[in-house]
């Protein structure tokens, strides 16, 4: 039988051949669809590696007119100490733009035994980031004031940079140089991954810096861990201490949990439109596949009713159009899935290859249902062809 359905369809080839390559688009289209959705769930099971709720960011420019970093530094350690001194701030401290959910990147690359790793996030914090964020040291320490006169330069650098410099194994009191091979650098201590851009992005390797008297140039964001109670009236109020300090200064407090919420939204976005793609080609595909296969019950009428007259059962008559159906998808399927099992292979945007074959997987398994489905009615109206009206019209 199964003999039979191959040489059914390999004698109607050219007119197959439009739904068979309809079918091998849309199956590339559902693994790219369940490829993107299968990593983001991936990343959102994850932990965030912060508590973000209840943590303000409060962006500034540097208004002030001196270009004197000793200067600087006594005002903005001013600043921040009459921060810490409201009644409901917990904590506060400097940070570089790419706060967390800030859509904003530095990138550096490092070295370390002649292997160069690209794309480091740099960040520069203070002495206070790791309490005002709630992130947890894995290895080694965290910043103090004594750093300040270290005599070599330190780093603390997240769990992703080091499984993917190191490998396994403590890695404090080790050394790192810039992509020229110079300047070493000192680990001190290994972070938790935290998820900077949101909850369905990877936490990327990243290396933590402690600002010096010249970060004050530059810097514009304060971090500021503040209590559950804290209201529209306390930010107010901050808000007016900050602005009555730095004078013609633009002042913008930020809440990091709606700032998770925008950067989560933006990242569903190409799911979204990719997903509204994807439901063009399905439809297509259904329609396409409910055409053929209606064209073949009226073109075929007349082998129905005989089938029909010399005992075919009604049901075996559906099967086989359904079958027929079947196979004309596996056909496009499995050269879907030559290609796509390149991507795993080929480690194609670095994601594991798990993702990879769970998508193709339930991109298999979506085009066999919709192809089950679309081929159930035809079939079943084929099954109710009459054999005396069939051969009649014949």
């Amino acid at each position: 039988m199964l003999k039979h359905l191959f040489k059914l369809i390999w004698n109607k080839k050219k007119q197959n051949s439009l739904l068979i390559v309809e079918i091998l688009i849309s199956f590339m289209v559902m693994f790219a669809v369940f490829t993107f959705g299968v990593n983001s769930y991936h990343n959102y099971v994850k932990p965030m590696g912060i508590d973000y709720q209840n943590v303000w960011v409060i962006n500034y420019n540097n208004s002030l007119q001196t270009q004197n970093s000793d200067s600087l530094t006594l005002f903005y350690e001013g600043l921040l100490r009459n921060i810490k001194a409201m009644p409901k701030v917990i904590d506060a401290g400097y940070a570089s733009s790419n706060v967390p959910f800030s859509q904003s990147h530095m990138n550096s690359a490092f070295m370390h035994n002649g292997k160069r790793i690209d794309g480091v996030n740099q960040f520069t914090v203070d002495d206070s980031y790791l309490k005002v964020l709630g992130a947890k040291m894995l290895e080694g320490r965290w910043y103090n004031k004594y750093d300040a006169n270290s005599k070599v330069r330190i780093s603390v650098i997240n769990n992703a940079l080091k499984e993917k410099m190191f490998g396994k194994g403590n890695v404090v009191g080790k050394s790192i140089t810039d992509y020229e091979g110079k300047n070493p650098i000192k680990i001190i201590g290994v972070i938790n991954d935290i998820k900077f851009d949101g909850n369905y992005q990877e936490a990327a390797i990243g290396m933590y810096n402690r600002l010096d008297t010249s970060s004050y140039h530059w810097l514009g964001h304060i971090l500021v861990k503040v209590a559950p109670d804290a209201d529209a009236a306390f930010e107010g109020k901050l808000s007016r201490l900050v602005s009555n300090t730095l004078k013609n200064a633009n002042i913008e407090i930020e809440h990091l949990p709606n700032k998770l919420t925008s950067f989560n939204k933006m990242t569903l976005v190409p799911l979204i439109i990719l997903s509204i793609v994807a439901g063009f080609l399905v439809i297509n595909v259904a329609l396409g596949i409910f055409g053929v296969l209606w064209y073949n019950i009226n073109k075929r009428r007349g082998e129905i009713g005989l089938r029909r007259a010399i005992g075919a059962s009604g049901g075996s008559v559906s099967s086989q159009l359904v079958n027929e159906a079947l196979i004309l998808a596996t056909f496009s399927l499995l050269i879907g899935v030559f290609f796509a099992v390149q991507f795993p292979l080929l480690n194609v945007f670095d994601l594991p290859a798990g993702v990879y074959l769970t998508a193709m997987g339930l991109a298999l398994l979506f085009i066999y249902g919709i192809v089950f489905i679309c081929s159930l009615y035809p079939g079943k109206q084929a099954a109710a062809i009459y054999p005396a009206v069939a051969l009649h019209e014949e």
